[in-house]
């Protein structure tokens, strides 16, 4: 295994990429997502590419435009499709045996990767799907951890010990009773974009992420392609978590 830095033209600017190679005829892309670098965070995505290459599977990461060490204005990730195909294109040309390539992108870059129907990607890894356009989603998750938190006996007994902020309290309760806010257009074009997909789907979801926790509440639930890691948060980054991203990235990289 070799890992090699190099850069990719994106619309006049130069994105930087990193690619752990391997000989294996499967690779994986690995998508930015968020204002988050290549590396992700705690530098999970390098440990992820540097293990999927020492199984044989070549790995692909990049910085999208504005982010990290790539030129350009970063315009949010609706705006990142040209990114996609040009990180998709320049892993070929890098590593010209591929002729398979399993996508896996977290947060807005699952999203990105469900309205760009995979980018030209052989099969899509899709973790903690971002479905608003603004941080709206946060309350919302918010809400629905409280109103699980008030059904429990041992919330009421903390509260009754004293154990509990009761001014922060009543405010969460007040939160929790707000209307829960509209999906986005957004999230109805990702439905769109992944039904006009026609590979391999794995939507991976952290148990202890807000995004993902609001993804999996507005998704069909008898959706075999939902997948949750309960013990996550939202980047997968403990190593019981890492290990169970892995496995699933390995299921898409060794089907056909």
């Amino acid at each position: 295994m070799s890992r090699t830095h190099l850069t990719f033209p994106v619309e006049g600017a130069q994105c930087v990429a990193t690619i752990d190679a391997a000989d294996g005829r499967t690779g994986l892309l690995i998508v930015s997502g968020g204002n988050e670098i290549r590396s992700g965070p705690a530098g999970v995505n390098a440990r992820l590419a540097a293990r999927m290459a020492k199984r044989g599977f070549p790995a692909f990461r990049y910085d999208r435009r504005g982010i990290g060490e790539s030129e350009g204005n970063h315009a949010g990730f609706r705006e990142s499709g040209a990114d996609l195909a040009g990180a998709l294109a320049a892993f070929r040309k890098t590593a010209p045996h591929l002729d398979r390539v399993v996508a896996f992108g977290n947060c807005d870059a699952a999203s990105l990767l469900m309205l760009e129907s995979g980018g030209g990607a052989d099969a899509l890894a899709l973790g903690n799907p971002w479905t608003f356009d603004t941080e709206d989603a946060a309350p919302h998750a918010l809400r629905a951890h409280y109103r699980n938190r008030l059904k429990s006996g041992s919330a009421i007994k903390r509260v009754l010990r004293g154990e509990v902020n009761l001014v922060a309290a009543l405010k969460s309760v007040i939160e929790m009773l707000r209307p829960a806010p509209k999906a986005s257009g957004v999230a109805a074009n990702m439905r769109e974009g992944l039904a006009r997909f026609d590979g391999p789907v794995a939507i991976l979801i952290a148990g202890r992420d807000r995004t993902g926790q609001q993804f999996r509440g507005s998704w069909p639930k008898r959706d075999k392609r939902l997948m949750t890691c309960a013990k996550a948060t939202h980047a997968f980054v403990e190593p019981e978590s890492l290990e169970w991203l892995e496995r699933k990235l390995l299921k898409l990289l060794e089907s056909r």
